[in-house]
């Protein structure tokens, strides 16, 4: 960033901070993301400072002021930037920590570089409070005296058997899957799922691949950087809009969908059981591939869940999962269903697979019941934690549409007209309030927000205490107001 001279009264700004955003190939606003965090762990930019504003620092890194607006907003709803009104955004003062890493010397160990607010309503985190840890720690504790010395150092290219078998078993009782133990490839992930299905994809011809709008943003970055271009489908109260979807292809020639059909992020639709008919008819009928990302599907309160679409046609649907929104993303550990013909015809590329240790643990802590126990418990504190949100919310913003099936983690907020999403957000990371704006999960930005719903917030309530629910809601309550009043 160039030397500019820093003005006569108010804040010091971080003109001279240098933001590299590199040419790796994820969007501009993450870099952007990434490129002030370093800044600021590195202490280049301390606390107390105010960044540049968004129209001179998209011109100073020649980006869209969207991209940098967007940057902003996102650190701002993770309490890691401040934005103030009158004085810009700035890193905020924070208590003392120890030594300075900035000087050179040792920084405190394992300790995180900042918390997540106080009242957390930011989508897409389970209940941190409450994950296993002891029964975890005996799933490990068993698998090292389980295993064999000589498997200590063979690694099975599609993942130990155990583990396959157990999650085959997992997904045929829960998910009413059709999938037999061969047909497992245990990942890191989904998204690490997401990556060996895409680069097959582009192996096997593949330039192009069908994505819900709006959706989880990730899994899309992902299919890009494997060299697809993601074609956005919109997304309706009934889940993608299959019309759309069929139509799409002539354009594109697309033969390739990503889905969440259990329930649908962000909008939280299930995808109904005409529109699963359609789709499994669309596929057959272009020869095509399907990815069903089995988003939290384990969190359903009005019924059972949904079983997966995979069971309605195992030869053209790739299921992939994860303990990430079950347990935390910490385990690193998903899974990827195909049988060997459909992996074998789109060239699935073969990557590193996690631990043996850990894929052993996991066996043992699905096959002890630990796994099936757990989530009936969270089931239980996410159905009443999600009753008691949408009672707050009647009471504190009466009239405002809450959407989303009764699922998951997260509902929808809409907002009173003419205040958007993005002033709300700020105003409330003044108020230690984490929320997050549904235009961020747009698979473009200039695409519509899907089946005409308006500015809107996504609230999360999975890693939110019991206890905090009214005063979260409260508080947002007041973000919103600040953000009409400024709007009048």
């Amino acid at each position: 960033m160039p030397r500019r001279p820093a003005p006569r009264t108010g804040p010091t700004l971080a003109w001279e901070t240098l933001l590299p955003l590199g040419d790796a190939p994820t969007p501009l606003r993450d870099r952007l993301e990434r490129s002030i965090r370093d800044a600021v762990h590195r202490g280049v930019v301390p606390p107390g400072s105010a960044l540049p504003p968004s129209r001179v620092l998209a011109e100073t890194l020649g980006v869209s002021r969207w991209v940098v607006t967007e940057a902003y907003g996102q650190l701002v709803a993770e309490g890691f930037l401040e934005a103030v009104v009158g004085s810009g955004t700035r890193v905020p003062h924070r208590p003392a920590r120890g030594p300075d890493v900035a000087a050179g010397r040792a920084a405190a160990p394992l300790r995180a570089e900042y918390r997540r607010p106080r009242f957390d309503l930011g989508p897409g985190i389970p209940d941190l409070r409450h994950v296993p840890r002891a029964r975890w720690a005996e799933a490990v504790r068993r698998a090292l005296d389980a295993l064999p010395d000589g498997e200590l150092m063979v690694v099975d290219p599609l993942g130990h058997p155990l583990a396959r078998t157990a999650v085959a078993e997992y997904l045929s009782r829960s998910r009413r899957a059709a999938v037999a133990p061969d047909d497992v490839v245990i990942t890191h992930g989904a998204t690490d799922a997401m990556a060996g299905v895409v680069a097959g994809l582009r192996a096997a011809g593949h330039r192009s691949i069908l994505v819900e709008d709006p959706s989880w943003g990730r899994l899309r970055e992902v299919a890009a950087s494997a060299g697809l271009t993601p074609v956005p489908v919109p997304v309706d109260a009934s889940g993608v809009e299959v019309d759309r979807l069929v139509e799409a292809p002539a354009r594109t020639g697309a033969r390739a969908a990503l889905l969440t059909p259990a329930h649908q992020f962000p909008l939280g639709a299930a995808l109904s059981p005409a529109r699963r008919e359609a789709v499994v008819r669309w596929a057959h009928d272009v020869d095509g591939v399907l990815i069903e990302d089995d988003y939290d599907a384990e969190f359903r309160y009005d019924r059972r869940p949904v079983a997966a679409l995979q069971g309605l046609a195992p030869e053209r649907v790739m299921l992939v999962g994860s303990l990430s929104k079950s347990l935390s993303q910490a385990f690193g550990l998903g899974w990827a269903v195909a049988p060997s013909s459909l992996r074998s015809r789109i060239g699935l590329v073969e990557r590193a697979r996690p631990s043996v240790l850990d894929q052993v643990a996991l066996a043992h802590f699905i096959t002890a019941g630990d796994l099936e126990r757990h989530l009936r418990s969270a089931r239980g504190r996410f159905r009443r934690r999600r009753a008691a949100l949408l009672d707050a919310l009647a009471r504190e913003l009466p009239g405002l549409p809450v959407t989303g099936i009764a699922a998951g983690m997260h509902a929808m907020l809409g907002l009173p007209p003419g205040v958007t999403a993005r002033d709300v957000r700020h105003a409330a990371s003044g108020l230690e309030v984490a929320v997050s704006d549904l235009a961020r999960y747009r698979a473009t930005a200039a695409s519509a927000v899907g089946a005409g719903v308006g500015e809107a917030l996504v609230l999360g309530y999975g890693n939110l205490s019991d206890a905090l629910v009214d005063e979260a809601v409260a508080r947002l309550a007041v973000a919103i107001r600040t953000a009409q009043d400024g709007r009048a």
